[in-house]
């Protein structure tokens, strides 16, 4: 039954994205959120991670930017700060402090919740998306020869809900592999890293005096399980994050608090403790392993069904991929709708795995640096490993070794840009001068 519709589970950044890429080709995109959604830029429950600080790499605003035009300048109408990623914002890797340098790279301080709120706002107002929050999604209809997921079941007075197309968008807690595996359909199978990350965030009133540039980010490394952000943001604050991994957690207590950001390699994010005035409690955050499901290792590939966003692949957060790669995918879902419905599923979970290949396979290999973390290390790892930790050192002394790092981790330039003949040289030589 053709119904010219496309439900989206989950209002999240990933859903309200993949609503705006399904908008020109279904009468109706009905995206249910189980959450009460706030009409103001606010953390919700639905979201547990969204008091954290997370990362728009310029690759994500890039997406963004072409899927909502406009995008970036309302953050910026928003009071969001701005600045250049290497000029005004100090990153530590392995305790070393990047060398400055004009990246080219805007760094876009703003909140999670601000980012979702000019999302929802803008994808509600499409005139073929509805939202529809309070309401959740108990589960998939199947088609009678159990080939092709037609619809869901919502709660309350929706009931079975016909649909061409369903897309699971509700993150790491998604039911969407559960909800196959009961229909009979196929299940992917999955590859999980375990790096045990748990963070602590707390919001602080900004004073011009108390924050030099755009803050600082403090890496954890192997020997230093530790790390640290500290960032201004919109509404005049400052979001201070402590994390730990594989067994390190920061504490909430103010003095506890204090005394594990003087433990990182740099002061930064202690001195903002020590002299800004908190406007919030800490709140904490478990990631135990991200996990990447491969749906398109899958033969068949259950039709009528798609995935996003953490429902796909649920990135360690320290890496700042989650937003950036959602908008990805949404592009890459509009480009596939362009060339028509047949067959979507199937072509959307192999050019998702192509789109998901290089972000991943950094996220392995900052987390395969630490020997607790277990895994099946690539053949070569210790080779590029033992190279990438010279390139650490040497992008302290070479501005434009730190511009390609922040480029590749930005998404917008290939890995192999650390690895070109040019760089080779560049890192012998500062390397050398040390």
């Amino acid at each position: 039954m053709h119904t010219n519709t496309a439900v989206v589970i989950g209002g999240s950044v990933a859903g309200l994205l993949a609503a705006c890429a399904l908008s020109d080709h279904y009468a109706k995109v009905l995206v249910f959120e189980r959450d009460t959604l706030p009409s103001t830029p606010e953390p919700r429950r639905g979201v547990p991670q969204g008091r954290q600080v997370h990362a728009l790499l310029n690759r994500g605003g890039q997406a963004l930017e072409a899927l909502l035009p406009g995008f970036l300048e309302e953050l910026v109408h928003s009071g969001v700060p701005t600045g250049d990623y290497q000029r005004e914002h100090r990153m530590y890797l392995d305790g070393h402090l990047l060398a400055p340098g004009d990246s080219g790279l805007t760094l876009y301080c703003c909140s999670r919740p601000l980012v979702e709120h000019v999302i929802r706002r803008r994808v509600a107002a499409l005139p073929q998306v509805t939202v529809i929050d309070g309401t959740g999604v108990t589960g998939l209809i199947v088609s009678g020869d159990g080939g092709r997921v037609v619809g869901v079941e919502v709660d309350g007075d929706y009931g079975a809900l016909h649909a061409d197309l369903v897309v699971d968008a509700t993150g790491r807690g998604s039911s969407g592999v559960r909800w196959l595996r009961q229909a009979g359909l196929p299940v992917p199978d999955s590859t999980v890293i375990r790096s045990d990350v748990v963070y602590v965030t707390r919001h602080f009133a900004r004073k011009p005096e108390q924050l030099d540039g755009l803050g600082a980010t403090i890496v954890p490394y192997p020997g230093m399980l530790r790390g640290g952000v500290v960032i201004p943001q919109e509404g005049d604050s400052i979001a201070v994050v402590l994390a730990g991994m594989l067994g390190e957690e920061p504490p909430t207590d103010d003095a506890a608090y204090a005394a594990y950001a003087h433990s990182l390699p740099s002061t930064e994010v202690a001195d903002v403790i020590e002299v800004a005035e908190p406007i919030d409690e800490p709140a904490k955050m478990r990631f135990r392993e991200s996990v990447r499901h491969h749906f398109e290792r899958l033969d068949p590939v259950p039709d009528g069904f798609l995935a996003v966003g953490d429902a796909l692949c649920d990135f360690n957060p320290v890496y700042g991929q989650g937003m950036t790669v959602a908008a990805m995918e949404a592009e890459v879902l509009r480009d596939l709708l362009g060339d028509g419905l047949q067959d979507l599923s199937r072509r959307f979970f192999a050019a998702a795995a192509d789109l998901l290949e290089s972000p991943w396979e950094m996220a392995a290999g900052g987390d395969y640096r630490f020997p607790q973390v277990e895994g099946v290390r690539p053949p070569g790892s210790e080779e590029a490993e033992a190279y990438l930790d010279q390139y650490r050192v040497a992008a302290s002394v070479d501005p434009v070794l730190g511009t390609r790092f922040l480029r590749v981790a930005h998404m917008v330039e290939s890995p192999s840009a650390l690895g070109s003949p040019d760089s080779v040289d560049r890192v012998r030589r500062a390397t050398g001068a040390l």
